[in-house]
């Protein structure tokens, strides 16, 4: 199954292939106050359909995770990293227009502790 994302004002969009089977919800000092709700997966099953030139980019604490946001309306709809050698991509479950997650699985993960 494919989900549609976006940052708010549309500059930033993209495909995930996949279902969400549980989501995190991260304590760290970036995720809790953006309200993030996080879908880990493979980068290649996220296709970008906007040029990713068109992303800023903020990285913070080991900045090994790029947290990508429209410079235009602000929304962060994705970060991309590196887990375990592995390219993956967190994806905000908030900026998937076509997901219904309220039933979907969360896991706190302790982030202000690493």
């Amino acid at each position: 199954m494919s989900h549609h994302g976006s940052c708010h004002c549309g500059r930033i969009a993209f495909e995930v292939e996949g279902q969400p089977e549980q989501l995190v919800s991260c304590n760290c000092s970036h995720c809790a106050r953006k309200g993030f709700l996080l879908w880990f997966v493979p980068r290649e099953a996220l296709t970008m359909k906007t040029p990713e030139s068109d992303m800023a980019s903020y990285t913070f604490h080991k900045h090994v995770i790029r947290h990508h946001f429209c410079p235009v309306c602000g929304c962060a709809p994705l970060s991309f990293g590196e887990h375990e050698g592995k390219a993956m991509a967190a994806v905000n479950v908030r900026c998937l227009a076509d997901l219904d997650f309220h039933d979907i699985p969360q896991r706190g993960v302790d982030g202000r502790s690493l």
